[in-house]
């Protein structure tokens, strides 16, 4: 199955509602640093592109960035990393968001049932907890609501290592956001935003997702 760039990915689950950074999408380093410039430091940059799907085990993503300099060389190398089999490529530049907590949540296909929305604590403790919970598509509020209290790590949404309780409503609006993308654009198999971060005043962002649609 084909796979949206992150910034195409991105700009899907925007669209039906799902909060996302204010990033740019840029082809050369002094666009990377003009972009950096005015989305303000320190900012990620990463290589996009519909064929690259698994950025940090090669490498391409730069994180900290904290002056021009920085940015434009960083955005130099991403594009010299680029292989002919990824396609055509460019540098996405985002605000670097940065929290204790990190969430998954995404759009799976059940076999059986249809689309589900899913939701879980994502980062190191994910495979060990596997605390994740599930919904049909559509949801509606009172379904959101219910996934977020179906979480077992109920701590890690509350106040949390002197940062602020996770904005729940911030949270609703992700997961139907999700909803409303699967029932938008039937050609959507999938989709992971991972991960979710809770920065430290509990606002929740999608900093990473990645779409596979139907061929």
């Amino acid at each position: 199955m084909p796979t949206l760039s992150e910034a195409t990915s991105k700009r899907v689950l925007a669209e039906a509602g799902v909060p996302v950074l204010d990033e740019r999408v840029v082809a050369s380093a002094s666009e990377a640093g003009d972009a950096a410039d005015a989305l303000g430091y320190p900012v990620v940059a990463k290589l996009c592109g519909d064929a690259i799907s698994h950025k940090t085990e090669r490498g391409l993503v730069r994180l900290r960035l904290a002056t021009r300099e920085q940015v434009e060389q960083a955005a130099d190398e991403l594009l010299a990393a680029a292989r002919p089999e990824d396609g055509d490529v460019a540098v996405l530049v985002a605000p670097m968001v940065s929290g204790n907590r990190e969430l998954i949540a995404g759009l799976h296909r059940d076999p059986q049932f249809g689309m589900t929305v899913m939701l879980g604590v994502g980062g190191v403790l994910a495979e060990a907890v596997k605390d994740v919970t599930f919904r049909l598509v559509p949801i509606e509020r009172v379904d959101a609501e219910e996934m977020i209290e179906d979480l077992s790590m109920q701590a890690l949404l509350g106040p949390f290592r002197g940062e602020a309780a996770v904005d729940r409503e911030r949270l609703v609006a992700v997961l139907l956001g999700l909803s409303a993308a699967a029932q938008a654009d039937p050609r959507i198999v999938s989709a992971d935003v991972n991960p979710l971060i809770v920065a430290a005043d509990g606002s929740v962002t999608a900093v990473d997702a990645l779409v596979e649609v139907a061929s």
